[in-house]
């Protein structure tokens, strides 16, 4: 058996873009001979893999899921090229499998979603089954995982949009039909209106300053005295905050009542207290 070289390693990387130990192994089967190597690597669907991740994959689909006891929550989203695979049962069910594995190691980021696996296969040679199956550039983008007293979830257009909300919840049980029912029209809330923050409190100190600066600046334009201006510009954004913040916004479902009277009318239904922590959106194309 001819003797490989981490030479030929390299030169077999930068000729097909796979990684260090599928080159050596690829070698080692054609006994040195780098374009049979090169061969075998396309012949298994690696090399090919490489070369359709240079093709753009802008659609596919979110998973969004919660655990049974309704306190931990994970949002994945898996990117592909087509439409006509993101809508794919086979190609769906990848993307269930990467999010069940996600809730099981509560991973926060991407790398470590790949690192992980159910027993059976990584994440990362699910997405590589995956890209063999399909056909098409699968591209993990984006993995979130929450903890919480209370975690719902909602999922919109069969998967374009996936949203995660969290609560606190003094007497309240998370697992309740009446929980869950207002758990997923906060979320659904989160999904149609794409709120900024879910409090006031949680709108980044930047995006208060740019929008204020804005206002003043539109304020300004009137030629009223100072004073009028200053409480012009608050007053936009105060209508900001009902706008940009969730619990503040009007309810989708009932524009009379807010995100937070609606909170407070379940609360007191159910004898207890809620108050929306939080929330993750994922959305193709964001």
């Amino acid at each position: 058996m001819a003797e490989v070289s981490a030479s030929m390693v390299k030169e077999l990387r930068e000729m097909t873009g796979v990684g260090i130990l599928e080159c050596k192994n690829a070698l080692a089967e054609a006994e040195g001979d780098l374009n049979r190597a090169a061969d075998i690597l396309r012949e298994q669907g690696i090399a090919k893999q490489i070369k359709k991740a240079e093709r753009a994959a802008n659609e596919g689909t979110v998973v969004a899921l919660v655990s049974d006891d309704c306190k931990s929550g994970t949002v994945i989203q898996l990117n592909c090229e087509t439409d006509f695979v993101a809508i794919n049962e086979k190609f769906k069910a990848y993307a269930e499998r990467i999010a069940q594995i996600a809730l099981a190691n509560k991973c926060a980021d991407v790398d470590s979603l790949k690192a992980a696996g159910d027993g059976s296969e990584t994440v990362e040679e699910i997405i590589t089954d995956c890209v063999r199956v399909m056909g098409e550039n699968t591209q993990l983008t984006k993995v979130a995982s929450v903890d919480a007293d209370g975690v719902c979830a909602y999922i919109h257009a069969g998967g374009k949009i996936g949203v995660l909300v969290t609560f606190e919840l003094e007497g309240i049980d998370p697992g309740s039909d009446a929980f869950t029912t207002y758990g997923r029209d906060v979320a659904m809330q989160v999904a149609a209106m794409s709120p900024v923050a879910a409090n006031r409190e949680n709108v980044p100190a930047d995006v208060v300053e740019h929008e204020l600066e804005i206002y003043k600046a539109q304020a300004a334009e009137s030629g009223k005295p100072e004073e009028i201006q200053q409480k012009m510009a608050e007053g936009r954004l105060e209508k900001f905050y009902k706008e940009s913040c969730l619990t503040e916004q009007e309810f989708v479902k009932n524009p009379d009542m807010t995100i937070k009277s609606y909170t407070e009318q379940i609360a007191q239904n159910m004898g207890g207290k809620i108050k929306v922590v939080d929330f993750i959106r994922f959305a193709l194309g964001e």
